[in-house]
């Protein structure tokens, strides 16, 4: 029997087969993943293999051989010796997002380890590294040793990715970036999934956001990418679960690096703080134990309705307990006591605690927490110019206004500054009043602020009417189960 000609691995090969709509096999997409981290691949070829993807796009099993090529064009982090599950989150991106801050204090807290590979900001969306950074001294870089010590005797550890962790995919992202291809479903999948592979996952829980404020403003697309997301995590034998959730308002009630992190801390230390945050943080959280199997495996299928960017007291349905007391479903009752007493007794406060003196950051944090975090020196409130209710928010506007005061970036080498941003910001469906402040703005010069209260005017819509409630997640079941 004659057997099929060996097909040729050079770059434009590899390029000029994709481009003509074939699928790639897995001996092609490991070669190309080596090529591009080891530099044998061009910068351009590299960005016509992005663009090709872009208008080809990668069927599911060539997504997860990619997928699994990208993951081992580098280091692959393993924790056998570890007593519990590895677990971890991914979020597509937000305005006031300081989730991850949350939950892998809480998990940890639970028993369960959290490597979390982290990412700055992008766009309009915070990152979580940045946040971190606001804190003086914070590695997000740690040596390999640094990182397994510390995962070790903490539980949890936030910090970036290494370069020689998924290299191709770093080289491939910043092509990316540069080539209108960030948002290319394909690209975006197997560059969450390999980073978290390479990191050790065993299961993984997936934000995807939907709204104003997401990188995927529309509900149909962001269905699609979680679709593409469980079913490729199938694919490479990871457990995930994905949420949908809702980003047509800020997450939590600041927007901006120490604004968000002192939102986390006030939290954690019962300080109180927003309870969309709160809650989101929770679900997600319970979910992870559920899958770990740190509690019983039955989960929520969705968030109460949420208006007025509080929390109302309804009665959970499909298998969570009763809401009182501002507090959301979570995943199962065993779940949310374990999740409610970590972060009531302060297990989880202190966990985090531990995880920023363990990485170089303070040893005070919890009790000076205000001497450590960076303060804006200017702050202005933001007036409502009439009287209403808050019906909509260009939630990506707001966030754009948070990197025009410095607190993002508009190329990747830019410095953030830390103190500045959106403090106490309305909630969707608020009752407001002429003068009643929208949100505070943080700001380093007078004339930074006054745009900064333009802008965010000019983002938050007030009418006579208050707006019909929208579910703050649900989960996301594919049509057929994932491969």
């Amino acid at each position: 029997m004659s057997q099929r000609p060996a097909r040729s691995l050079l770059p434009q090969s590899l390029i000029r087969r994709k481009r003509d709509g074939a699928r790639l096999d897995a001996a092609e997409l490991r070669a190309l993943a080596r090529g591009i981290a080891e530099g044998q691949w061009s910068e351009g070829q590299v960005a016509a293999f992005a663009m090709a993807v872009a208008f080809r796009g990668m069927g599911v099993a060539e997504c997860v051989a990619f997928t699994e090529a990208l993951r081992d064009s580098g280091q692959r982090l393993s924790w056998p010796d570890l007593p519990g599950p590895v677990l971890d989150k991914h979020s597509t991106g937000g305005v006031g997002d300081g989730v991850s801050l949350l939950l892998a204090p809480l998990l940890a807290a639970c028993g369960a380890y959290v490597p979390m590979i982290s990412g700055r900001g992008l766009g309009h969306t915070g990152g979580t590294l940045d946040k971190l950074e606001s804190l003086p001294g914070y590695d997000v870089n740690p040596a390999p040793e640094r990182l397994r010590a510390v995962l070790c005797e903490v539980g949890c550890a936030i910090v970036g990715q290494s370069a020689d962790l998924v290299p191709a995919d770093r080289r491939l992202y910043a092509v990316r970036n540069v080539t209108a291809t960030v948002d290319v479903p394909a690209l975006m999948v197997a560059s969450i999934l390999s980073k978290k592979l390479a990191g050790g996952a065993q299961a993984l829980v997936l934000d995807v956001k939907t709204g104003s404020g997401a990188q995927l403003p529309d509900e149909v697309q962001a269905r699609a990418l979680a679709d593409l997301l469980l079913r490729v995590a199938g694919g490479t034998g990871l457990r995930a679960r994905a949420a949908l959730s809702d980003m047509s308002q800020v997450l939590g009630r600041n927007a901006g690096n120490a604004l968000e992190l002192g939102a986390a801390l006030d939290l954690l230390c019962g300080r109180g703080g927003c309870p969309r945050l709160r809650a989101l943080s929770l679900a997600l959280a319970g979910e992870l134990l559920c899958l770990g199997g740190l509690a019983a495996d039955a989960a929520a299928q969705g968030g109460a309705s949420v208006a007025a960017g509080r929390v109302p007291i309804a009665t959970a349905a499909q298998g969570g307990a009763s809401v009182a007391a501002g507090r959301m479903p979570i995943a199962t009752a065993n779940a949310g006591a374990r999740l409610e007493r970590a972060l009531d007794s302060g297990a989880a406060a202190e966990r985090f605690a531990r995880m920023v003196a363990a990485l170089g950051g303070p040893h005070d944090l919890l009790e000076h927490s205000a001497v450590h975090l960076p303060r804006a020196p200017v702050q202005h409130a933001v007036p409502a110019l009439q009287i209403g209710y808050v019906t909509r928010m260009d939630v990506r506007a707001l966030g754009l206004t948070v990197v025009a005061l410095g607190g993002g970036r508009s190329y990747p080498e830019q410095e953030v500054d830390h103190a500045v941003g959106l403090a106490e910001v309305v909630g969707r469906g608020e009752a407001v009043t002429v003068g009643q402040p929208l949100a505070i703005v943080h700001a380093r010069t007078a004339s930074a602020a006054e745009a900064a209260v333009r802008a965010v005017q000019a983002a938050i819509e007030i009418g006579p009417e208050a707006p019909a409630p929208v579910e703050l997640w649900h989960w996301y079941t594919p049509a057929a189960p994932p491969a």
